[in-house]
Order: C-alpha cells, then structure tokens, then sequence
C-alpha cells in the first residue's frame, strides 16, 4: 500500500497552483472534487499566464485552449 503522504509530497512536486494558502495541494482527488463542485478546473490545467488570474471557470479553460 502507497502511504499518502509520499504521494501528497511527489504530486507537490507537480503542483502548478499559485494559490498558496490552499489546503488541497498535493491533493489532487480533494482538489477535482473541490473546484469540480463549484463548475470549475484546477488551476493545473491551465497555462501559467491563465492560472495566475485564478479564473478557475470552464469559459476561461476553453479560451486558454481554443485554437486558432
């Protein structure tokens, strides 16, 4: 069994959230779940320009994306 905590401090390691006092960083389940339930993504979906402005909403997502 993978004890959490190493998992929470390696998933750290790839965290690009900017949001510092956040408690669900590293928790990338909570994480989902959280933004997920306020018709949002995590910022870790985001290029860093877009995350920075901590627009964490499905329009912002599509225009970050959008081609052309």
């Amino acid at each position: 069994m993978v004890d959490p905590k190493c998992v929470v401090e390696r998933n750290l390691t790839k965290c690009t959230c900017t949001y510092e006092p956040c408690s669900r960083k590293g928790k990338c389940c909570e994480c989902l779940q959280y933004h997920w339930r306020n018709r949002e993504l995590p910022g870790c979906l985001f290029p860093p320009e877009v995350e920075r402005t901590y627009d964490r909403s499905l329009a912002a997502f599509l225009r970050a994306h959008r081609q052309g």
